[in-house]
């Protein structure tokens, strides 16, 4: 192996390896919670999401686009699992997840990672925005009607985790720099709890945990159209919530990181990681922000972070899991705070005053859906539609027509600025005074617009033919080559009419 590929290969997989491991690590411990919680919400046991969880990571440590991303179970595909699992059982929710991971797959291979393109920075924050209130919020339950122990433990652990590394900046002790401070949290809170005898829910209160390795079986359910019409549907919402949230997810880390990643790869690789967890008894899963984003908070930056965040689950989960059953939820919850401050952007909102008022709505919108519906994807959805429709609107009104009169020749000259398009369409035909015209002579000079779709070749048409219904000889100028092509292939009145006919 020459020299240029190994730089290459350590710089995309361990920077700096005992950075990796423990960054890993944070990511791990920020998994535990949430992913036995959205076992739940999809109704099967811990051990099909912590599965899924350690073969996602695993996976797509090598086959995903983008480095120091974490991937796992997740909230928004347990959402529309859980409906399935209730009508059909699980094998049913594993068949759908093969499906929903090789339309990801085919995504990616025919480049659709493109699509992503069309979310705008704006629901990009509020997709950012909502997912930290959800990851605030899945927390309180886990504080109602707790004691005094419990919210200390839980003032203690945001003081270990907040305090730590500016105790180690003023102190210059490396040791607090190096070690991230949630595995200090979760170390001490433990070690607290058991010595002083404190009564606080731990990680096996919250259910049974696995006791055996995940087994390779295919879903056992019949191979037939029924199966096929049982399962399209759910697997299809599962394929694009998950490339969704994905690619979402990406685009956060490398603006986090300023490294690009490859959607198209993200794509397809979490497709192959869902099929792997499809076979080994997991729920299909996606990106996770949070976890992601702690991740590289705490050093993240390679393919080791992520391979070794689904290892270390395993081993937890399995090797140890004696002892993180004895982790009280305190100790993640105080994890899943941070990470919750961590990743909502505070500056975004400053910023709604300064940003222009439709993008600022846009970006309320998908908060506001996102936690109404506690579904990412429908967040997202209403805001590139509002985003739509506000360019829409705003590109709209930059059409300008004037007019002019030739008083030699009589003729009336109307010339067109801006764009035509459905949303201008009707201002551009309102802009005509054919009564005025009638009879005379008349030049429509498109040179500086540009005609976009067919209902903006059809506004042309309208006037041409209003025009000539009143007497008047059109004559249509200007029309560049895109817009004489489009309306070329529609055949309209103004076909071989362009460069000057009458």
């Amino acid at each position: 192996m020459n020299p240029s590929t190994l730089t290459r290969l350590r710089a995309e997989w361990a920077p700096s390896i005992p950075r990796e491991l423990l960054a890993g690590a944070v990511a791990t411990f920020a998994l535990i919670p949430e992913v036995i919680a959205f076992s739940f919400v999809a109704g099967v046991d811990p051990s099909v999401g912590l599965f899924a969880s350690f073969v996602i990571s695993l996976v797509i440590a090598f086959t995903g686009g983008r480095p120091a991303m974490v991937s796992a179970a997740a909230g928004s595909v347990a959402l529309v699992a859980a409906p399935l699992v209730q009508s059909h059982g699980l094998g049913y929710l594993l068949a759908a997840g093969l499906l929903a991971g090789a339309v990801q797959v085919a995504f990616g291979l025919m480049k659709l990672g493109v699509l992503m393109r069309f979310v705008s920075s704006s629901v990009r924050t509020g997709f950012v925005n909502a997912l930290a209130i959800l990851i605030f919020a899945a927390q309180l339950p886990h504080l109602q009607g707790a004691g005094a122990a419990t919210w200390g433990a839980l003032a203690l652990g945001l003081v270990l985790i907040y305090g730590l590394p500016w105790l180690g900046q003023r102190l210059a002790w490396p040791a607090l720099s190096v070690i991230p401070s949630p595995l200090i949290c979760v170390v001490v809170l433990t070690v607290l709890a058991s010595m002083l005898g404190l009564h606080l829910p731990t990680v096996g209160d919250l259910g049974q945990l696995p006791d055996a390795l995940p087994v390779f079986a295919l879903p056992q359910v019949p191979v037939s159209l029924d199966t096929l019409r049982i399962i399209l549907l759910p697997a299809l919402a599962i394929a694009m919530v998950g490339l969704l949230e994905s690619v979402l997810t990406a685009a956060v880390v490398d603006e986090l990181t300023d490294t690009p990643s490859d959607k198209n790869r993200e794509c397809a690789g979490l497709g192959v990681a869902n099929i792997a967890a499809s076979v080994f008894g997991g729920i299909a899963g996606c990106g996770m922000i949070g976890q992601a984003v702690g991740n590289v908070k705490y050093g993240g930056r390679g393919r080791l972070s992520t391979l070794f965040a689904g290892v270390f689950l395993l081993i937890l989960m399995v090797a140890l899991k004696d002892w993180v059953s004895k982790v009280p939820v305190i100790a993640l919850v105080a994890i899943m705070v941070m990470v919750s401050a961590e990743t909502f952007d505070w500056k975004s909102l400053g910023a709604l005053v300064r940003h222009p008022r439709l993008s600022s709505a846009a970006m309320l919108a998908t908060v506001a859906v996102t936690i109404a519906t506690h579904n990412l994807a429908a967040g997202v959805a209403v805001g590139v539609v509002l985003s739509g429709v506000f360019f829409a609107f705003k590109v709209s009104r930059m059409l300008d027509v004037r007019v002019y009169d030739d008083e030699a020749t009589g003729q009336r000259t109307w010339r067109v600025y801006g764009q035509v398009f459905f949303a201008s369409a009707d201002a551009f035909i309102e802009a005509f005074d054919v009564l005025g015209a009638e009879g005379r002579p008349v030049c429509i000079d498109v040179t500086h617009a540009h005609f976009w779709d067919i209902t903006a070749v059809a506004a042309l048409d309208k006037v041409a033919e209003r025009l000539r219904h009143h007497g008047c000889t059109v004559q249509v100028l200007g029309l560049n080559e895109a817009s004489a092509v489009l309306i070329d292939r529609m055949g309209g009145a103004a076909q071989a009419r362009a460069p000057g006919g009458g």
